[in-house]
């Protein structure tokens, strides 16, 4: 993927699609309209992290009580560290959820419900949750990602439940509806990995020009993510599906903890189609990006070690936010027509 210099989002040209516009407030003729306040949010946590269903699977007695345990304290620690840092809001770029076109943000005003997954209905059945949604905060973060190009819907008054990539983290991080929570769609069949990164930058920027708060990151999947075949889950319930697979797995999360970040982001596009990423890794370039791709200087610290479920790996690990100034975020691609290559999606 090239690199390129952010360009002014003035000139982008796509519009804010799908974002509600807000009720002009009335007021005396000789007031002026308010100004948009500048440099007010923080980025104040980032982490790439489990969702796995065995998490919930882990709590109900049976063979398998407990042995998820120590993903489950990954996410209870990283919980813990969005308190200390005053966080208010986490924004879940979540592998669950499909999207064919455009990016869309969840940002209802409060989720409540039962939740059965449609793909492991065994693992996670009526699994309850309720937690408040940030609907300002979910129309801010796409209108600026339309501004640099990205296009993005904002959907604040919506039927729409978030998915487990979302709910299963949620379980563990926020049992006490502390923070407000928005899901980002991260299975996106038809993307490129260069708008994804993209889409993470203008997130950040969004939440430090426009944001009065705290927010957190989460990038929701696994690193490979090759399931057993039918028949052999079981035998894999606590394997990577093959050594190959386990090894670059184990590579890349060294490159993590190394900081090797310009050779991490230009084989993304790579280990995503051969490692067999979750959600062809967008999460994982939304997170980049919000760090600031290529030139990210931090060094990943593992939470939870890396560990298999079901053929898949799997990690907690955060990474630490730096300032940034997203000299190499790549350039729109979806909404250039002069740069999009018909043989890859990626």
């Amino acid at each position: 993927m090239q690199n390129a210099q952010v360009p002014d989002p003035g000139t982008q040209g796509v519009v804010s699609a799908g974002v509600h516009p807000q009720p002009q407030e009335s007021r005396p003729p000789h007031q002026a309209p308010a100004t948009r306040r500048t440099v007010m949010g923080n980025v104040a946590l980032a982490a790439k992290i489990t969702h796995v269903p065995s998490m919930y699977l882990s709590e109900l007695p049976g063979p398998r009580h407990g042995f998820r345990q120590a993903a489950i304290d990954g996410h209870i620690e990283i919980g813990r560290r969005c308190r200390e840092l005053n966080v208010d809001t986490i924004v879940v770029f979540d592998t669950h959820w499909l999207v064919n076109a455009n990016y869309h943000v969840n940002c209802a005003a409060q989720f409540e419900g039962l939740y059965t997954s449609n793909e492991l209905p065994h693992f996670i059945s009526n699994m309850d949750y309720a937690f408040p949604g940030n609907p300002e905060l979910g129309r801010l973060l796409a209108e600026e990602c339309n501004r640099l190009g990205v296009e993005t819907m904002a959907h604040d008054a919506t039927t729409l439940a978030p998915e487990y990539g979302t709910l299963v983290p949620m379980r563990y991080m926020n049992t006490d509806r502390h923070f407000k929570v928005i899901s980002v769609s991260a299975l996106c069949t038809s993307h490129y990995l260069n708008d994804s990164a993209r889409l993470g930058w203008a997130m950040r920027q969004a939440v430090e020009k426009h944001y009065d708060g705290n927010v957190a990151f989460l990038a929701s999947g696994s690193l490979s993510h090759r399931f057993a075949q039918n028949g052999q889950a079981p035998e894999f319930a606590t394997k990577v599906w093959s050594p190959f697979l386990e090894t670059l797995d184990h590579r890349v999360v060294q490159m993590w903890k190394d900081g090797e970040w310009e050779d991490f982001c230009a084989m993304l596009p790579e280990y995503a189609v051969k490692g067999h990423g979750e959600g062809f890794m967008h999460d994982t370039a939304m997170l980049l990006g919000a760090l600031g791709w290529s030139k990210y200087d931090g060094k990943a610290e593992v939470v939870t070690p890396y560990f298999g479920s079901s053929g898949t790996g799997q990690i907690n690990a955060i990474f630490p936010v730096t300032p940034q100034d997203g000299s190499a975020i790549p350039a729109a691609q979806a909404s250039n027509p002069g740069g999009n290559p018909t043989g890859s999606r990626l």
